[in-house]
């Protein structure tokens, strides 16, 4: 048994997938963050447009 702990103990592959995935992870987070502040701007410029679209045509007609 002391055998077995000892080969496992001794075993680092796990460590570099976890590194991996915590890259991903902060990655995720980063693409996440930064489409909702892009949509939150998006919909802000279409909502400005939109406005001045109806302002325009309810002056021209």
């Amino acid at each position: 048994m002391m055998k077995i702990l000892n080969a496992l103990k001794g075993n680092k592959s796990g460590a570099s997938a976890a590194e991996y995935a915590l890259i991903v992870a902060v990655l995720g987070g980063f693409v996440v963050l930064g489409a909702t502040a892009f949509g939150g701007s998006l919909q802000s410029a279409m909502t400005q447009t939109g406005t001045a679209l109806d302002a325009e045509a309810s002056t021209t007609f």
